[in-house]
Parts: C-alpha cells; sequence; structure tokens
C-alpha cells in the first residue's frame, strides 16, 4: 500500500496505540468474505504484472488491486508508487539517466526516477523487478520478463478472465497521491472514471472498489460515480489532505465516513494489535463500529513471509521462510472482517475454506 521503509514501518504498527477493546463478538459477515489479491499474487511473481493478476485470478481471487499512477502524457499504470527504480529496470538504462530527480511527495523527500517524466510509450520500454528480492528471492527469477501494465490492459484482463471462468473478476483500483498529482495537473480520478465508464462500470453493481488514503477526492468521486468507494486508514499520522487517521478511526468518525463510502480499509493491526511479544491480541472494537454504521470492512495486508507474521504464526528464524498466514487470516474472519488484501491468493483460498468456499470457486460477489 503506503510507500515504506519495512522494518520503521513494522516498529510504527507494533507501537501504535490500538482502538479500544470489545469483548464482544462481532457478527461474521453475510457471506464469503472477498479475496482481493493485493497487487496480484505478489508473494509468487512481481508486483502489479499482468502475470502477478493472472496468477491471483488463476488462485480464486474476487479482486485484483493495481495501485494506479499517471504518466507524463496523463494515461493510468499500475505502480506501489510513482517512483520506479525498486519495481523497473530504469536505474541500468543509460538512455533514462538524466531523467532522476529528487522530489517531495506528501511531505517525503524522494530521489529516483518517477512515472509523471515519462510518457507511455516510454515506461511500456521498460521490465518489472521484484520490489522485496531479500524477502522473495523467487520472485526475482521474473526480474525482466514483463512490462508495466495500463489500467485499461487490466480491465481487459479482469473481463476477458470473467468470460473464460465464469466468475465475476473485478478490479480494486487505488488512487495514489491523488492530492500531489492534482498539483501537477496530472489528476488521477477523471482519467479512472473515463475508464471505468468505457467498460460500463460506473454503477454500483460494477465489479470495482475505489480506494483512496486520501478522503477529500473520495468525498469529491462520490458525486461522480456510483462505484463503491472505499476509506483507506492507517494507525497513526495524518494523510496527504490533512486528516487524522486516529480521529477517522473512532465512533463518529466512521459515521463520518460512512456518508460517502462503502467500506473502510483499515491496516490489519488496527483490528487485531500485537502484544509486546509480538503475538496476536483480542480484536479491537473497529470492526463492531464500523458495522454499526454500515460500513464493510476490508483489511491489508496478509503476507505469507515469517517477516510479516506475528511471532506465535512464524515458521523457523529465516525472515523469508514462510509461516501460517492462513492462521493468522483466520483469526480476522472470526472478527468479522468482509474482505482481506493477500499478497498469497491461494493461502487466503485455503483460510477461507473451512467456509465452505472451495478453492477457484469463489461465487460472484460485487
Amino acid at each position: 500500500m503506503m510507500r515504506s521503509i519495512l522494518l520503521p514501518l513494522v516498529m510504527l504498527l507494533m507501537a501504535a496505540a490500538p482502538p479500544p477493546r470489545d469483548t464482544a463478538v462481532p457478527a461474521p459477515p453475510p457471506g464469503p468474505p472477498l479475496i482481493i489479491a493485493h497487487r496480484g499474487a505478489s508473494a509468487e511473481r512481481p508486483e502489479h504484472t499482468l502475470a502477478a493478476y493472472e496468477r491471483a485470478i488463476e488462485q480464486g481471487a474476487d479482486f485484483i488491486e493495481p495501485d494506479l499512477v499517471p504518466t507524463k502524457d496523463h494515461q493510468l499504470v499500475a505502480r506501489h508508487e510513482n517512483e520506479i527504480s525498486g519495481t523497473t529496470d530504469v536505474a541500468a538504462r543509460p538512455e533514462f539517466a538524466a531523467r532522476k530527480a529528487t522530489k517531495t511527495i506528501d511531505g517525503e523527500t524522494v530521489t529516483g526516477w518517477f512515472t509523471e517524466d515519462f510518457t507511455l510509450a516510454e515506461l511500456k520500454t521498460l521490465r518489472a523487478r521484484e520490489r522485496l528480492p531479500q524477502l522473495r528471492p523467487d520472485n526475482a527469477a521474473f526480474d525482466g520478463q514483463f512490462e508495466i501494465p495500463t489500467l485499461a490492459e487490466i480491465i481487459t484482463l479482469a473481463k476477458t478472465a470473467s468470460a473464460r471462468t465464469g466468475r465475476t473478476i473485478g478490479i480494486y483500483p487505488e488512487t495514489k497521491h491523488p492530492s500531489y498529482f492534482r498539483g501537477l495537473g496530472l489528476p488521477i480520478e477523471p482519467v479512472l472514471l473515463k475508464e471505468l465508464a468505457a467498460a460500463g462500470w460506473n454503477t454500483a453493481d460494477a465489479p470495482v472498489f475505489i480506494q483512496s488514503f486520501e478522503i477529500d477526492n473520495l468525498k469529491v468521486l462520490k458525486g461522480q460515480t456510483g462505484v463503491r468507494l472505499i476509506q483507506l486508514l492507517a494507525p497513526a499520522g495524518k494523510s496527504a489532505d490533512g486528516h487524522d487517521y486516529a480521529a477517522l478511526a473512532t465512533a463518529g468518525g466512521l459515521r463520518g465516513i460512512a456518508a460517502y463510502a462503502f467500506g473502510i480499509g483499515p491496516e490489519k493491526t488496527m483490528i487485531i494489535a500485537r502484544d509486546a511479544a509480538g503475538k496476536l491480541g483480542a480484536p479491537t472494537s473497529l470492526v463492531a463500529n464500523a458495522h454499526a454504521v454500515g460500513l464493510n470492512v476490508h483489511p491489508w495486508t496478509f503476507r505469507p513471509e515469517n517477516f510479516f507474521l506475528p511471532a506465535d504464526m512464524k515458521a523457523g528464524t529465516d525472515p523469508r521462510g514462510r509461516g501460517d498466514v492462513e492462521a493468522e487470516i483466520r483469526a480476522y474472519l472470526a472478527a468479522g472482517i468482509d474482505g482481506l488484501f493477500s499478497d498469497s491468493t491461494a493461502a487466503a483460498v485455503r483460510a477461507l475454506a473451512p467456509a465452505e468456499l472451495a478453492p477457484g470457486a469463489n461465487p460472484a460477489r460485487n
């Protein structure tokens, strides 16, 4: 989701004060929770590539998630961030050496190569690389094989896969740094809505969710589209447009979100915080409070590597080793979530299997 340095982020999340605890057991969602392929099957293929999305669909994803950033010629492509030195081979391309720059994005100074300085045609000459090779060395074997996909290509993939499988495969795009890009004259939302309209996906029953860590752009989108909107939440800090995440996660804040959004996408420790030993604790009141005002809850992100797992679900000490992420997911299912972002679609499908969800046979849920 958000740009981060892994270790400081983990420390921040562990230290963040969780919402108040709730001893009541939240009511389960009305149907099998949605499986959202976080940047595709990114535990198995380099993220935000058509290969990663295809793999996730094969494994049973309901939705595939592209993070959207614009190009210089105002096209939308899928990258985790607009800075692309960690996810492409741009740094090794001498023809683009002069494009290296230092910018301030949402208050953070970043040096590298940025999508807004390249045309789509130029970006298409680059090839994707694994973003976390130190944790996912097997993914690095695919470096150099895949292009950067456009939003249009991802929509086509979802529609083609829906026709082939008989399941409705949706998309779950995130608008990345919308205020920043609006300030550059490259707003994400008009292009996104145009692409969705061309696909016939502009109503509440379309297989689409639009998500954002900012608030104001979602409020504007509420008056421009019928597509369901998801307010992303972080454990602490403020959004780029100045809203406090802790206040948004209160009962009153959730009521405000319910006026413009279909649901929330909280960082998962906001639902079940970890204790001093790094183990899962008891659920907070966030799911129950969100459901009380009619909001769905889709937490992020479930990852199979030991590095990301609770202490009691790790397997060995190697941070690259893969532990029991299925047990972690089941704990959140018991807390009543309505969907989940996972880097491993296969693990999410297995975790839902006790709820009579057969692998590869997810019912269409839109």
